[in-house]
């Protein structure tokens, strides 16, 4: 694996190599999304350099490197859930409570004010909101379009069916806004979407589990909000209280809004209470 090779030819690599091979190690989470182009640029240096250093370190360039970081990767997620499972002992309902309420501490204390009051004005100002994720992550893209749309915004939630993400991009002009969830194992089509949604000139925000995250090199907010649980998976609980205050904060705002959309469902209440009735 990558790591071994890099550890036991270390001092034989010259200084620059060196330096490069230290900051794969560094950013070894964001090696798989980044073509050598991109590793290049943020570790200050050449394609040829990294090249050369993959080569030193046995590989027959770099996307090769980057094929054994993603088997490392896997095998060190399989390696953790089963040793959390074989030490889980004692109320394990406290145990996740206590891990949730720890996620949202974390959060508030790092989640920077000025970006979440940014994320709600570029959410008002939208013409509409796409939200987007994959696995969980659509879970979490499904209930915030939920929450918008009962404040009275125009929010959806994307569907990687029938057609990609990247292909639903052609319906969507720079007045709209794509908010991205993005959590561990980032999907590769949702950093793409962030990617080419900022080239077509639309704002990006994204909310993910560390402020270095893949996605957050593609955005215009990053939205750092925690996700730790006691197994392998993305716990919830910080996430709902960010969606939530998304909401919330933007109801406040645009009170008229809000009171028109809570007159809407009365009246679509009332009918069907007439109905039943």
């Amino acid at each position: 694996m990558v790591k071994e090779r890099i550890r036991s030819l270390h001092q034989e690599l010259p200084p620059n190599q060196k330096v490069l091979a230290e900051f794969i190690l560094d950013h070894i989470e964001e090696i798989p999304f980044w073509s050598i182009h991109t590793v290049a640029k943020e570790a200050e240096t050449s394609t040829a350099s990294v090249v050369r250093m993959a080569q030193r370190l046995g590989y027959a360039g770099y996307p090769a490197l980057r094929d054994d970081v993603v088997k490392l990767l896997k095998s060190d997620l399989n390696r953790d859930y089963v040793s959390r499972v074989q030490t889980l002992d004692g109320d394990v309902l406290s145990l996740v409570a206590k891990q949730d309420v720890q996620d949202i501490n974390d959060t508030l204390n790092q989640l920077n004010r000025s970006d979440f009051n940014s994320s709600v004005e570029f959410i008002l100002s939208a013409k509409r909101i796409h939200i987007a994720g994959v696995g969980i992550s659509y879970l979490m893209s499904d209930i915030l379009a939920y929450q918008l749309n009962q404040v009275g915004l125009c929010a959806s939630s994307l569907r990687a069916e029938p057609t990609s993400f990247l292909e639903q991009l052609a319906f969507f002009d720079s007045t709209d806004l794509i908010i991205v969830f993005s959590y561990p194992p980032y999907s590769e089509e949702t950093v793409e979407l962030a990617k080419l949604s900022r080239r077509k000139g639309m704002r990006v925000v994204a909310i993910t589990n560390k402020p270095a995250a893949p996605i957050s090199f593609h955005a215009d907010i990053t939205l750092p909000v925690r996700s730790e649980n006691v197994l392998f998976t993305n716990a919830f609980a910080a996430i709902s209280v960010i969606i939530n205050a998304l909401a919330t904060e933007c109801a406040h705002r645009d009170k008229a809004k809000a009171q028109l959309m809570l007159s809407h469902f009365q009246t679509i209440n009332g009918i069907s209470d007439e109905k039943t009735s």
